[in-house]
């Protein structure tokens, strides 16, 4: 049903990632100037996190990736700087920064936490991938490298960016050849799930693997990290087998934002459920984008939490929100289409891409790794900081 009339409103988007810049800067341009749009976000850059595994070897320095999100104020769209404290979804009404402030629509689009305390050991013996921080220090340790065993492990079976760690281990060895120091590395990739990028089906699957191996390196599948002594620099699996390191880096337990947890928007899943072709939540005007749901896939796995899913989505539910308020355009839904590159050194990148909501089983193909593919994702991230902030 349309609401009718041109009544001022506000949205409210929570969260300054992929998701909520895309949204953000959709409102905007297709709504009256009356409605406002505000975006809301603790941190006041935006970081471009695709481009952290090119920063971690040495390819892109932090402030080529990031992006002051104050630009958004050029564009109309209001931004509060601050932690989000508290979200009530009955109301639309969030306190941050000291302050409360309320819309007549709410998107959630907080993303993932990163939990590398739920191992013990886990944050004091490596670099996390998965923040600035960490992708900057690994970035030191590796120019610093000049041989031992260099291990990348997924610390949890199920992790925002499934091909992160893939592409990580294949460009820290295509670094270690231009340095002339791959003669002197072993290197070592330990995964908590049973194989590469599982969501995407096992031809898929086999063939990141069988890439990854023909670089030298070692494949660990279904090795559940349990704990991890830093003096020692020794892991510890579930299934009984240790392996050591003398640089490692990793991909985190990911968990629900407190926050989130806290506003009764998550199920049992830990995740919050959504219309997976709406993302509307059970809240009315509550709607939830990225890597903070959870969308089950008829396979049994859930939808891959992805920067890819996380803008359409974005796409869709800005969509819903201009036509409900302004009967402009008609409602849209979420197709399950998506697509991620696969870097692979050298220059070189594969492209995986199909439809996730596909039956019985998602219907993906992964295209041959190429220098075409590689400028395409060099020229996405251009794009992106030029188009989006």
């Amino acid at each position: 049903m349309l609401i009718s009339g041109m009544q001022a409103k506000t949205v409210l988007v929570l969260g300054g990632g992929v998701g909520g810049i895309v949204a953000a800067n959709h409102l905007r341009r297709r709504l009256p100037r009356q409605h406002r749009v505000i975006l809301v976000d603790r941190e006041r850059a935006h970081l471009f996190q695709p481009s952290l595994l090119w920063l971690a070897v040495g390819d892109r320095t932090p402030a080529s990736i990031q992006r002051p999100l104050e630009r958004l104020l050029q564009k109309g769209i209001e931004v509060i700087t601050g932690e989000i404290t508290e979200i009530d979804p009955t109301t639309r009404t969030i306190r941050a920064g000291g302050q409360d402030v309320s819309g007549d629509a709410l998107i959630v689009a907080l993303g993932a936490d990163l939990a590398p305390d739920a191992i013990p050991g886990l944050a004091a013996a490596g670099h996390n991938l998965y923040t600035l921080e960490g992708a900057t220090t690994f970035r030191g340790a590796l120019a610093a490298c000049r041989g031992g065993r260099i291990v990348v492990l997924t610390a949890a079976p199920a992790y925002k960016c499934p091909a992160a760690p893939y592409e990580a281990i294949m460009l820290v060895e295509a670094a270690m050849r231009r340095r002339g120091t791959r003669g002197e590395c072993v290197l070592d990739l330990y995964a908590a799930e049973a194989g590469p990028m599982g969501v995407a089906g096992p031809h898929v699957s086999a063939a990141v693997r069988s890439v990854v191996e023909s670089k030298g390196i070692s494949y660990h599948p279904l090795h559940q990290v349990v704990t991890v002594d830093p003096v020692g620099r020794r892991l510890a699996f579930a299934n009984g087998a240790t392996a050591e390191f003398d640089l490692l880096a990793y991909v985190p337990p990911h968990r629900v934002p407190a926050v989130v947890g806290a506003s009764g928007l998550v199920d049992e899943s830990g995740w919050v459920p959504v219309n997976r072709e709406t993302f509307e939540t059970r809240f009315q005007g509550v709607y939830a984008i990225g890597d903070v749901t959870i969308v089950p896939l008829t396979m049994g796995k859930p939808l891959p939490k992805a920067g890819v899913f996380a803008h359409g989505q974005a796409e869709v539910v800005a969509s819903n929100v201009v036509w409900l308020w302004t009967g402009a355009g008609g409602r849209r839904t979420f197709s399950g289409e998506g697509q991620c590159f696969l870097e692979t050194g050298d220059g070189r990148a594969g492209l995986g891409a199909g439809n996730f909501y596909g039956e019985p089983t998602p219907v993906v193909t992964l295209r041959r790794p190429s220098r075409w593919w590689h400028w395409g994702k060099v020229l996405f991230e251009r794009r992106w900081l030029r188009q989006w902030i």
